[in-house]
């Protein structure tokens, strides 16, 4: 029996498989770390998911060619920044390389030393536990230590642009109630 992966198909077409992959929709984070020269470092990602409530674990993906790759993974921590709806400006910030990506924010130092974007709508500090290589990135996986809850709309991204979101006609918002 042979099997054809997707990829080794004459027709596969990788736009294509982006633009389905982009009908999904994310929330849009910045992920910091402190650099292994001091400095500050960021990204724009929008790959970041909750993979365990015990123990306490998230993740994020860098792709194998990205600057701040080495830097990741020698500083053993780092922050996920999830945006909110009014900080599309701090996505675009993060997401083009310059020399100091933090210029112009109101930016803390957590007790580990890794950049603490102020405002942000949640913040997870994070131990990483571990990471590996899987296609074009490389995924971490890390301990949440503490995290920060603002209030506000999230940042999503969806098909390739920037949404935010609304309540839904059907449902009543539950305003006031306390989150699970």
């Amino acid at each position: 029996m042979t099997t054809m992966l997707l990829h080794d198909r004459p027709d596969f077409d990788p736009m294509d498989l982006r633009r389905s992959l982009g009908r999904f929709a994310t929330g849009v984070t910045v992920i910091t770390t402190r650099g292994t020269d001091g400095t500050r470092i960021g990204m724009t990602a929008n790959s970041f998911t909750s993979v365990s409530m015990d123990p306490p674990l998230l993740l994020f993906c860098v792709a194998n060619n990205a600057p701040s790759l080495e830097h990741f993974k020698a500083s053993g921590v780092f922050a996920i920044h999830v945006l909110s709806s009014e900080q599309r400006h701090l996505s675009s910030q993060f997401a083009r390389p310059a020399a100091d990506k933090f210029a112009g924010l109101e930016v803390a130092v957590d007790e580990d030393g890794v950049p603490a974007i102020k405002g942000v709508l949640v913040r997870f500090a994070c131990r990483t536990v571990s990471s590996y290589v899987e296609g074009d990135h490389t995924i971490f996986v890390g301990r949440v230590n503490a995290h920060t809850r603002g209030e506000g709309d999230p940042l999503v991204f969806f098909s390739g642009e920037y949404k935010i979101t609304g309540d839904h006609p059907e449902i009543p918002p539950l305003r006031g109630s306390t989150e699970s």
